[in-house]
């Protein structure tokens, strides 16, 4: 004999087989989105994109890092070098905030040193242009890490007078993330020491 029961058994499992269809359906959309996701984020990474001077897009293919790795050290060392040592006095706290980024505390306490020396008061106060003539990097792999020893010529000017100083760096380079802009090879400075500084007579003619 049919019940009042009958008709609510048949509902609920009814129900039952939907919400278990509706939770299989849910997990494979689920799967295939992250596949998909997954696959989008890869190309990404496989492909870059930039545009020429006409303005048109060209695809880039990437390659392994560390193929480049030793160009893209050279390139974070030549910026950080420029920024840290071509100085104005309208342009030196602009260039020390960009080059504290490609360092750690290493270059943060050199630049306290010079700041607690007087260098960039004299900066302001005789209107001195600092500037990179040339910088010479060399670079060798120390386990995980690459030791670095940078030379630099550079030249003070005081109105009419210029000197030229001769100024060598070492120190490590880190791994780290990329941080656009502010660090765009994802190379930290460590260790960094400013190893000597010497003046250039002006029969000197600075080395190749």
């Amino acid at each position: 004999m049919k019940t009042p029961f009958n008709n609510i058994v048949q509902v609920l499992r009814l129900n039952r087989w939907v919400v278990l269809f509706v939770v299989i359906v849910s997990g494979l959309v689920c799967s295939v989105s992250i596949m998909m996701v997954a696959k989008i984020h890869q190309n990404g990474l496989d492909h870059a994109f930039v545009v020429n001077g006409e303005g048109e897009v060209i695809p880039l293919q990437w390659v392994d890092q560390r193929q480049h790795l030793d160009v893209e050290a050279m390139a974070h060392l030549e910026r950080f070098h420029r920024w840290f040592y071509g100085l104005d006095a309208g342009s030196f706290e602009t260039h020390m905030e960009k080059a504290l980024w490609l360092g750690n505390n290493s270059v943060a306490e050199v630049y306290q040193q010079k700041k607690a020396d007087g260098f960039y008061n004299r900066l302001l106060q005789y209107s001195l242009v600092q500037k990179v003539e040339r910088i010479e990097s060399n670079i060798k792999m120390e386990g995980g890490m690459m030791a670095f020893q940078t030379r630099i010529v550079l030249q003070i000017h005081r109105g009419s007078v210029t000197d030229t100083y001769e100024l060598v760096t070492s120190g490590h380079l880190l791994q780290v993330e990329r941080n656009f802009p502010h660090n765009p090879h994802g190379l930290l400075i460590t260790d960094f020491f400013e190893n000597s500084l010497r003046k250039l007579e002006a029969y000197e003619s600075p080395k190749e």
